[in-house]
């Protein structure tokens, strides 16, 4: 039997930006004999994240396609596409085309013009492929040699994503759909090869016998394939937290499907903003962080209105407290050394109302745009966009700032509830070049920070060696910083967790995005 889904209905709305890792592409191996048919093994247990929602579905059998084939994404000369080519476009974009899943899945729904049944579809489709790429591929491989090459992988990933996590759609429609998609990348000589392991991972599912590598003899590999993350992040995981705990961290997913929402303090205060959103009809509630509204029915909020005239900014809790941990205040002179794509810039420079000054840096000029332009949504005209790479000091600005916020590049690893591409991208060479690049940025960075100012150090990830251990090293080499044990600027729930001027949120333990905040406060030259 099919695995039973949870009953979050997926949306589709952007997700907010992070930095990203390295990608993995496919090998290649153009020919039939990779089937090699079903093989008996014990039935795994059921997957915990890996489900995403029930999705109700028309039936997809009429669908027709054509493609020009190759690496990239099927095309059709029609002016609409399917739903399942709408999901492999996106796909594609992802896994070969250092592509962000939300923005993908966005573009190529927009692109394809689907019905709200299909664009349900396709996103049940996309996001199940994405979520468990490396369980599918497991699962895959037990009936295939060697990867085929990249355009036939994908279709293949799309198809078992819907044999193994989608119900309601016949079995036979998935198959045939992707030897049509087959077709139409004029990849005929694929189409048995195709139908042949499709047909068999659905006499392997049907029958239990699909499993997993054995959790106690090879716990990384267990680990790796049933939650689709890479295996030097396993490693470190593992480390980290144990097997059980780690577990627990790969497994989470927010019970509903929420997007967290924070009013413009120029347009009006929480009180103001929590009777607009009431008033617009939404459903919503406080978060654990000041300013926090948490909206469980708002759909694509980046298009509402009052997104688009800068009422309100789409921001989650574990970032609004990084931002928050600087205590911006009118007049202050602020360094948001990685501030791109600018919610934390913007979120401190609110609160310093029209005085004062944010100087926003980043290393790409594409991402310095992104800033721009949400300052201009916002109506802010204390805020300095500049393209400046952070590893290096400013001699002009030394000793000048109030504060300094770090949002250091970092694995990304507390935010793959919502990245899920994150997850499986990260190489052990990425992994391990972190903490070196993050102590740099911060030890250049500390220079602007004013004697009695402040340094927040932050990142997105749940691995100590790029937060505790970066942050103790900064230490070790700057003896006129100390921690700041204030813990004033946290939510109650969260204060007993500071310890040393160091708090980790972890999401299965708070129920917000994994993140690691650290204050240090100059106390001489």
């Amino acid at each position: 039997m099919k695995r039973e889904m949870d009953k979050r209905e997926q949306g589709t709305e952007s997700r907010e930006q992070d930095r990203r890792g390295s990608r993995r592409g496919g090998a290649s191996g153009p020919d039939r004999s990779m089937s090699r048919g079903n093989q008996s093994s014990p039935k795994p247990s059921p997957l915990g994240k890996a489900d995403r929602a029930a999705v109700r579905m028309r039936s997809p059998g009429s669908e027709s396609r054509r493609g020009n084939g190759g690496g990239q994404s099927v095309r059709r000369p029609q002016t609409q596409i399917s739903a399942r080519d709408a999901a492999l476009r996106a796909l594609q974009d992802v896994v070969r085309g250092d592509a962000y899943a939300s923005q993908a899945l966005n573009r190529r729904l927009a692109e394809a013009r689907l019905k709200s049944d299909d664009s349900r579809l396709a996103t049940g489709l996309f996001y199940s492929a994405v979520e468990n790429r490396l369980y599918i591929e497991h699962m895959l491989g037990k009936f295939m040699d060697q990867r085929p090459e990249p355009v036939v992988n994908d279709i293949l990933h799309i198809a078992a994503a819907q044999i193994l996590f989608m119900d309601r759609v016949p079995d036979h429609a998935a198959v045939d759909e992707a030897v049509k998609q087959v077709r139409a990348a004029r990849r005929e000589g694929f189409t048995g090869l195709v139908n042949g392991v499709l047909r068999n991972l659905i006499r392997a599912r049907d029958a239990g016998t699909l499993s997993l590598p054995d959790r106690q003899t090879d716990p990384v590999a267990w680990m790796r394939a049933r939650y689709s993350i890479s295996a030097p992040a396993v490693r470190r995981l593992i480390d980290a937290y144990g097997l059980e705990e780690a577990e627990a961290i790969a497994a989470w997913t927010p019970a509903r499907r929420e997007q967290t929402v924070r009013p413009n303090r120029l347009c009006m205060d929480p009180e103001a903003f929590g009777k607009w959103l009431t008033a617009q009809g939404f459903t919503w509630k406080p978060g654990a962080v000041p300013d926090a509204f948490v909206v469980s029915d708002g759909g694509n909020l980046s298009a509402h209105e009052g997104y688009r005239m800068g009422l309100f900014s789409i921001q989650g809790e574990s970032a609004m407290l990084a931002a928050q941990a600087v205590q911006a205040k009118p007049g202050m002179q602020i360094l948001d050394a990685c501030a791109a794509p600018g919610g934390k810039t913007c979120l401190m420079a609110e609160r310093m109302g029209t005085s004062g000054r944010v100087h926003a840096w980043d290393v790409h000029a594409h991402r310095v745009a992104l800033i721009r332009a949400a300052t201009l949504r916002l109506g802010l005209e204390n805020v300095r966009p500049a393209e400046r790479d952070a590893s290096k000091p400013v001699d002009s600005m030394k000793l000048t700032m109030d504060a300094v916020l770090v949002d250091a590049p970092c694995s990304g690893l507390g935010v793959i509830a919502e990245k899920p591409d994150i997850k499986y991208r990260k190489t052990e060479e990425e992994l391990s070049a972190m903490p070196a690049l993050q102590l740099e940025i911060l030890s250049a960075c500390a220079g602007a920070v004013k004697v009695g100012g402040l340094l927040v150090y932050a990142t997105c990830t749940i691995l100590p060696d790029e937060n505790e251990g970066v942050v103790k090293a900064f230490l070790e080499n700057h003896p006129n910083f100390e921690p700041d044990d204030d813990a004033g600027w946290l939510p109650e729930a969260l204060r007993p967790r500071l310890a040393g001027g160091m708090l980790q949120i972890l999401p299965h333990r708070d129920n917000m995005d994994g993140f690691f905040i650290a204050r240090m406060r100059r106390k001489g030259m």
